[in-house]
């Protein structure tokens, strides 16, 4: 019988179709795919978060000795247990234990395939048919896909630019109610570029505590500080209310490819494990892939041998390339730089529409400035603020000089000449 005469019961999954939809990857996917393929100028990336492509940003030769010593051990060419090899998490906790002020066991670090597979074992485990998680706006938009395929609620609290991008504590208690169950700090921030003080922090995990809720912190660039601010874990604050912290090596050494994180429990009172919070990550992990074996197995040298002049320099590269940023953006009059950045790789800049010519808005402004001058930008409202820019200048400095003179003069090609 032809196949055309059949039904067939198969059917694709919407709800991947609608949640892949809002991630980093599909807007910047859809915004290059708009460069003009008769430029013959380098395509300028300032969308996406990894460095590793460019000479200034190489990893230390400790952690690329480190996985040809694993993988010549002979060691690791197993399968790795549920929670991750012992000598990787033990290795983990040491690392974060250095800066808080109790010691984590390797019982409380989970391995993970990257810190996205952190991300999608927390939201996993706290959804339920009621429950709801706040998320804050500007963000890192993987959370609310991930958070829209398991059915889970998201309500978002800000972040002030006028503050340095410190969380609105007021909005936060506005959208909890009795069915929130956590609250997520990204911090240093993407988008932002901000680095929050302890002070700022301690007010954070009282509110969680007064609301009864967890706290999830995103530290995948914990320690990529380049301002006056030092780096504070959320997990300082843990005898407060509890703290899961997700993180990776992928930003700080350089190596996102290695898909190499953890998932981290700073529990002391106990409430996770008697809450079944614990229960419920091992769980998940039992029916879930886990990360390369040889690579946990490289983890211990990597976080115990890589010096700090390799930590220097990268931090030098950023802070260069921060400033420029911040004072390139002060010669375009209709873009707006409120903060500069002083954390992570990313900068919130905000575009003034009254000032430009056939630009209705800021995915517009990304798709004709990809066109015309082959730089590639994240809009604003990809991250939850309409009309602003997430920029990325974790490049070579000559590149990101190169990208910011484009959309200079991008600018001035649209200007509003009524405005003038």
């Amino acid at each position: 019988m032809e196949s055309g005469s059949m039904k067939w019961r198969v059917k694709g999954k919407q709800e991947l179709n609608s949640a892949s939809a809002i991630t980093v990857r599909s807007v910047l996917n859809a915004i290059t795919s708009k460069v003009s393929p008769t430029d013959e100028r380098p395509i300028i990336p300032l969308g996406h978060g990894d460095p590793s492509h460019f000479p200034s940003f190489r990893t230390t030769c400790i952690a690329e000795d480190a996985i040809v010593d694993a993988v010549r051990s002979a060691k690791f060419h197993c399968y790795s247990s549920t929670t991750g090899i012992l000598p990787a998490r033990r290795a983990v906790a040491e690392h974060l234990s250095n800066d808080l002020p109790y010691r984590l066991s390797p019982d409380d670090v989970y391995m993970t395939i990257g810190c996205t597979q952190a991300i999608e074992i927390m939201l996993a485990v706290l959804s339920s048919p009621s429950a709801n998680v706040l998320l804050p706006r500007p963000g890192y938009p993987y959370y609310e896909a991930r958070a829209a395929f398991e059915h889970l609620e998201v309500r978002h609290f800000d972040l002030l630019p006028e503050k340095g991008w410190e969380v609105d504590l007021d909005s936060v208690e506005a959208v909890a109610d009795e069915n929130t169950v956590a609250m997520l700090i990204i911090n240093p921030c993407n988008p932002c570029g901000c680095v929050y003080t302890y002070e700022h922090l301690e007010k954070v995990a009282k509110l969680a505590k007064k609301l009864g809720i967890i706290v999830i912190t995103d530290e995948v660039y914990d320690h990529l500080t380049f301002g006056n601010k030092p780096f504070v874990p959320m997990g300082v604050f843990a005898t407060i209310a509890p703290v899961v912290t997700v993180g990776s090596i992928s930003k700080r050494w350089i190596v996102p490819g290695w898909r190499i994180g953890w998932l981290v429990t700073n529990d002391p009172k106990g409430i996770l494990r008697q809450s079944g919070i614990i229960d419920s990550i091992i769980g998940y992990l039992n029916v879930s892939a886990d990360p390369v074996t040889f690579v946990q197995g490289a983890l211990p040298q990597i976080l115990e041998k890589t010096k700090e002049d390799f930590f220097s320099k990268i931090k030098g590269v950023m802070r260069e390339a921060a400033n420029i940023c911040y004072d390139r953006f002060k010669d375009i009059p209709s873009i707006d730089c409120p903060f500069k950045p002083e954390g992570s790789m990313f900068v919130m800049v905000k575009l003034n529409l009254s000032l430009l010519e056939d630009i209705d808005n800021d995915t517009d402004f990304c798709l004709k400035l990809a066109k015309e001058e082959s730089v590639i930008i994240l809009p604003g409202s990809a991250v939850g603020m309409n009309n602003w820019l997430r920029i990325t200048f974790a490049i070579e400095p000559s590149s990101l000089e190169d990208g910011l003179a484009r959309i200079k003069a991008f600018c001035e090609r649209h200007s509003n000449s009524k405005m003038q």
